[in-house]
C-alpha cells in the first residue's frame, strides 16, 4: 500500500456542526436497519452507525425511532443511497456518498458544488478504482512508543492487516469485515480508540499545491455541508509538513 498523506491531516474527525451531524447519523441508522435488519448484534453496519451515534451523545430514544424507521414499524423510509464521483482542482479525486429522498435535488446540489469550487462532476466509476474500502481504527498515541507497540501487536492478534504509527497517532486497517472483531480485541486489552470506521482509503495520495489546495479544502466542506451529504473521500493530502 502506497504511503498516504500524515495520520493527522487523513484522520478525517467528524464534522461539529452538532445538527447536521445529527441528521446524518439517523439516516445511516434508518438505512442499516432497512438493510440489515433492527439488531445491532446480528447488523454489523447498524452496530457501527449506533457507537458513533451514542459516542456524539445521541439519544436511546432517538436512536430507536430511526431503526423503527428503517424496518417500517415507524412509517417506511425513503432514502436512497447514491454515489457520486469527480475531479477538484489539481486533479484531486473525490468521492460523494450520499443519502436521499430527492436525487434529483442532490445531483443537482452536488454538481453545483463541483463547478462552484472549480472541480467536476464525473461518470460512476471515474475515480472510485483510486480507493479501498477498509476498516479504519484511530487511536492518539502522542509518540507513546510502548503505547504504539501494544496496539501493533493487540491488533495484528485480532485479524488487522496493518498497523501505522505516525505524527502522534496510530492507525488500525483491517478488512471491513473484521473491523467489529479488531475493535473488541483492542478494547479487551484496554484500548478505546478516537474513532472506528468503515472507510474509503486512497491507495495513493496527491500532493495539493499551495495554489490548489484552498480550492479543494472548500469544495470539501462545501460538499460536506449540503444536507443530503453522508461522507466525502478525497486522495488529497491537505495537511502538509
Amino acid at each position: 500500500m502506497g504511503r498516504g498523506p500524515s495520520i493527522a491531516a487523513r484522520k478525517g474527525v467528524e464534522d461539529a456542526r452538532r445538527g447536521k451531524l445529527f441528521t446524518k447519523f439517523i439516516r445511516e441508522i434508518t438505512v442499516a436497519a432497512r438493510t440489515g435488519g433492527g439488531d445491532p448484534k446480528t447488523n454489523a453496519r447498524l452496530r457501527l452507525a449506533l457507537d458513533k451515534a451514542f459516542d456524539a451523545n445521541m439519544t436511546k430514544d432517538t436512536a430507536e425511532r430511526a431503526i423503527k424507521r428503517g424496518t417500517g414499524e415507524g412509517g417506511a423510509d425513503h432514502f436512497e443511497e447514491i454515489r457520486y464521483e469527480g475531479y477538484a482542482p489539481g486533479g484531486v479525486a473525490i468521492i460523494v456518498d450520499c443519502m436521499t429522498d430527492n436525487p434529483t435535488r442532490t445531483v443537482a446540489d452536488v454538481r453545483h458544488a463541483f463547478t462552484k469550487n472549480g472541480g467536476n462532476l464525473g461518470t460512476s466509476g471515474a475515480v472510485a478504482y483510486m480507493f479501498a474500502r477498509v476498516g479504519q481504527i484511530f487511536f492518539e498515541t502522542a509518540g507513546d512508543t510502548a503505547l504504539e507497540e501494544k496496539i501493533l501487536e493487540v491488533a495484528l492478534e485480532a485479524g488487522a492487516d496493518d498497523v501505522i504509527s505516525e505524527d502522534g497517532w496510530t492507525e488500525v486497517l483491517s478488512a471491513p469485515d473484521s473491523l467489529e472483531a479488531v475493535r473488541q480485541g483492542l478494547a479487551a486489552q484496554g484500548l478505546t480508540p478516537v474513532q472506528a470506521d468503515v472507510t474509503l482509503r486512497p491507495g495513493n495520495v496527491v500532493a495539493v499545491a499551495d495554489e490548489h489546495a484552498e480550492a479543494v479544502q472548500k469544495l470539501i466542506d462545501t460538499l460536506e455541508d449540503l444536507d443530503d451529504v453522508q461522507k466525502v473521500y478525497s486522495n488529497a493530502d491537505l495537511g502538509g509538513d
